[in-house]
């Protein structure tokens, strides 16, 4: 009887140490919570220790098992990482100027047997920026064949990227897609023709202010064509006429008139040769005041480029009466 009043007795002062020894342990008061925050804005890292007494607090940066702090000293010779205390209870990481490197998850530790930690995670965000050495810049391709358009960002979250033409235009892709905007690192294009030729805008954005853009000029080549509205003018002597051409070409065409002697018409006394263009597109005028029997015949309208020559006539002819 008196061993079993005993081996009780033992199991109750066991007991008791074991709790005493609890409620003398220290206790986290809340959990570190996860944080998120853009690239060089401040963060603060909140850790809440009841019932410290002579145990110390440290900060402890996981990814590189770099000890921040330890109680009220700064161990870190980063300037950037400092220590705030409002009482014995709470200690707060303050990291300003935040870098990408930051992000990751930091440890508050204390040094009670056992240790005691606890881990909050902080989130880095970083607004998109292009590559540019990823990135296509001006881009000349001959009508025909495929082109594809690249364009690369970083960034936290990773950055999306669309595409759009600079003039608000449609995108003419293949099987009769057309877009305004498209989403995809990569811009494929399959036998282009002249009207895809113009700028582009590679935007990348990812909900971090700002977003970002490159601008990317796709120059389409070919050879001149040309067409002629009105290719017969029946003018009475004494009247002024004017004749017109329209070409395309790219790289830009040469343009010029030709007199029926197969001369290059400059503009000059009665003559008025004009040429006005509109990227790959030039009108062509040529305007002959109070016309004279010798100007009737037939006048020649040319455009060269190094892919090649395009031309036509317009014959100017007195009208009966004439």
């Amino acid at each position: 009887m008196t061993t079993k009043i005993l081996r009780s007795s033992v199991r109750t002062i066991e007991s008791f140490t074991e709790m005493n020894k609890t409620e003398s342990m220290p206790v986290f008061l809340e959990s570190i919570p996860n944080k998120t925050v853009v690239v060089g804005r401040d963060v603060i890292l909140p850790c809440a220790v009841d019932n410290l007494k002579g145990y110390k607090v440290a900060w402890i940066f996981v990814e590189t098992q770099t000890i921040l702090t330890i109680h009220h000293t700064i161990i870190t010779k980063n300037p950037r990482f400092t220590l705030a205390r409002n009482d014995h209870k709470h200690w707060y990481l303050k990291i300003s100027d935040v870098k990408p490197k930051d992000r990751g998850s930091y440890m508050c530790q204390v040094n009670s047997d056992p240790m005691m930690s606890q881990t909050g995670y902080l989130d880095v965000q970083v607004p998109p920026d292009i590559i540019d050495e990823e990135t296509s810049s001006e881009v000349v391709v001959q009508e025909g064949h495929d082109v594809t358009l690249r364009c690369r960002a970083r960034g936290s979250p990773k950055p999306i990227i669309s595409w759009k033409r600079e003039d608000g235009g449609t995108i003419h892709l293949s099987n009769g897609i057309n877009l305004k905007v498209t989403d995809s690192e990569v811009l494929h294009i399959p036998k282009v023709s002249r009207l895809h030729m113009g700028a582009y805008l590679c935007i990348a954005s990812n909900n971090v202010p700002p977003s970002v853009s490159k601008r990317i000029m796709l120059q389409v080549q070919f050879a001149p064509v040309l067409w002629i509205p009105n290719q017969l003018l029946g003018i009475p002597q004494g009247s002024d006429v004017t004749l017109e051409c329209h070409t395309e070409a790219f790289p830009r065409s040469v343009n010029y008139w030709t007199d029926a002697n197969n001369s290059m018409i400059l503009s000059s006394g009665r003559f008025d040769a004009i040429v006005a263009e509109n990227g790959y597109r030039a009108y062509m005028r040529l305007k002959i005041q109070s016309v004279q029997k010798s100007d009737y015949g037939t006048y020649g309208c040319t455009a060269k480029n190094s892919y090649g020559e395009s031309s036509g006539t317009v014959k100017v002819y007195g009208e009966l009466g004439s």
